[in-house]
């Protein structure tokens, strides 16, 4: 399909470029701009059909929590490429802190680590995968 696309560009880009004379030549017995259009529909419905299951897939809201001492928690993770992350919000006590958000992830596998006051943690409360400094917990999202 791929193949297919970049073809049907090039005739866009080649028909754009040099515009539709009388008398231009033909695809498949069809003037270039019919056949493009045809083409374009037929790739459009192939589409629609792959990605029709696309939207039963639903985020989900996934509720992750830090407690201890901490100025700043930061979940970090697979889930956006251990880019940005996800900054936690405090909720003091008299005798530790918590820190909580919520993840909006597709169901899948998602490898985490806790960034507190710039240092990596683990959660005691979920799965660890790995040792040493590569270990990350594991969250899984149904």
């Amino acid at each position: 399909m791929e193949l297919e696309l970049q073809a049907l560009v090039t005739l866009a880009e080649e028909v754009a470029r040099y515009g539709i004379n009388d008398g231009s030549r033909k695809v498949n017995g069809r003037y270039i701009h019919s056949h493009l259009a045809l083409r374009l529909e037929e790739l459009h419905q192939k589409l629609l059909e792959q990605i029709k299951g696309v939207d039963a897939i639903q985020f989900r809201e996934v509720p992750l929590v830090w407690y201890g001492m901490a100025e700043d928690v930061k979940v970090m993770g697979s889930f956006d490429g251990w880019i940005h992350g996800e900054q936690m919000s405090p909720e003091s006590t008299a005798s530790f802190t918590k820190f909580s958000t919520i993840l909006k992830l597709l169901p899948g596998r998602y490898e985490i680590k806790f960034l507190v006051d710039g240092e990596w943690r683990l959660s005691p409360d979920l799965h660890i995968l790995g040792e040493g400094p590569l270990a990350n917990n594991l969250l899984v999202v149904e």
